[in-house]
This record gives structure tokens, C-alpha cells and sequence, in this order.
């Protein structure tokens, strides 16, 4: 389970990514933040996994916040989930220890794609934002492939040549969540229909 912690002063959208992220089977949203200060509290006190934080933001912005929470606890991964795009503040974050940059008019899927990606030790940065300024540019794309546990167990099987229904009846779920993870997939992978995930299983050996 990853465990998140977010810090957002407009409360809407803390709302919205805690209804988004409710129904994550391998995501808990441990605390939530209207300021820098209230988010370094609840990171001493709870230790997240991941940090996704606004940049302007009272009493501490997330910049500040970043690399306070970096230096006590190297091993928290920081997000930073703001309107702004521009290079200074992507350059600031990048700087202080970010691991991700997302903007907020990204699709909400955006966010789980980003902690995932993070989770598992990679960076993740909006396909918006221009990265030629860093050294992150060259391996952000192929780094933003990430997939789930989920999405790589429903592939496995996929590999073995089960169908839609088969994997929803093993699974136990619904033959729409499997429709949703492999359109995910899809797009994750830059893939162009459902044989290619035949097709990428098999070439990366996803049919054990």
C-alpha cells in the first residue's frame, strides 16, 4: 500500500483527489493539508511514502516544504501538484528534491499515475512541462510507463491469453475495471489498440 500525504490550500481539490484515490486498491490517503506547516506536522508525525504538495501555499510554501521534509526524511518522495509551469519553479523543485511535477489542469488520473511512478523509484513530470533545461528530459518518457501492481498482474494474464471475461472471473472483479486498467495501459505504454498488449506482454515476457 502507498501511503500519501497532501497539501493543498483550496480544499475542493483535496476533496476531489481524496475521492479519486478512495477506491485505490494500493493507495491510502494518511493525511491531509491546508498549509506548509500543517503538512510538515503530519509528515513527522505519519511518515508518508509520498508527499504531493502545492507550491504557493500559507506559512510554508512547498518549495520550503520540500526541503525540510528531504532533509529529515531522504526517503519520502515529493510531488509537487501546482497551476504553475514555469521553469524557475519546476527548477526550484527539481532543486529542493522533487521527485514529480504535475500540473492541475492534468487529468485527475494523472495523480495515480504519478505516485505510482514515484512509489516505485522513478521521477514523473507533466508531458506540459518543457524539460530540455534539465537532465531529466532525456528519461522522463520512458519513465512515465509505470504500471500498477494490478495493471501488471491483469497484463500477465493477458500474456497467457486470457480474455476480458476470464480475467474478470479470476480476478474477481468487474469486466469494466479490467476495460479501464488495459485503456490505461494503453495509454501508459503509448500502444495503439488491444492486440498490442498481446503483443508487449509477450515481447516482455509478461506470460509467466
Amino acid at each position: 500500500m502507498i501511503t500519501v500525504a497532501i497539501a493543498e490550500d483550496h480544499q475542493a481539490l483535496v476533496d476531489g483527489i481524496n475521492l479519486l484515490l478512495e477506491y485505490e486498491e494500493n493507495i491510502s490517503i494518511i493525511g491531509m493539508a491546508n498549509d506548509g506547516e500543517a503538512l510538515l506536522e503530519i509528515v513527522r508525525k505519519k511518515q508518508p511514502q509520498i508527499v504531493l504538495t502545492d507550491i504557493k501555499m500559507p506559512k510554508i510554501d512547498g518549495i520550503a516544504a520540500t526541503k525540510l521534509i528531504k532533509k529529515e526524511f531522504p526517503n519520502i518522495k515529493v510531488i509537487a501538484f501546482t497551476m504553475f509551469d514555469q521553469e524557475e519553479l519546476v527548477s526550484q523543485m527539481i532543486a529542493a528534491g522533487a521527485s514529480g511535477y504535475l500540473l492541475k489542469n492534468s487529468p485527475l488520473q494523472e495523480v495515480i499515475n504519478a505516485i505510482e511512478a514515484v512509489a516505485f523509484g522513478n521521477t514523473f513530470f507533466d508531458k506540459a512541462i518543457d524539460l530540455s533545461f534539465t537532465s531529466e528530459g532525456v528519461t522522463t518518457t520512458t519513465k512515465r510507463t509505470i504500471l500498477s501492481k494490478s495493471e501488471r498482474e491483469i497484463l500477465r494474464l493477458i500474456g497467457q491469453g486470457k480474455t476480458t471475461s476470464e480475467i474478470a472471473t479470476s480476478r474477481f472483479t468487474a469486466v469494466s475495471t479490467v476495460e479501464k486498467h488495459r485503456k490505461n495501459m494503453i495509454r501508459k505504454l503509448g500502444l495503439s489498440g488491444k492486440g498490442e498488449l498481446l503483443r508487449y506482454a509477450l515481447e516482455k515476457k509478461y506470460n509467466f
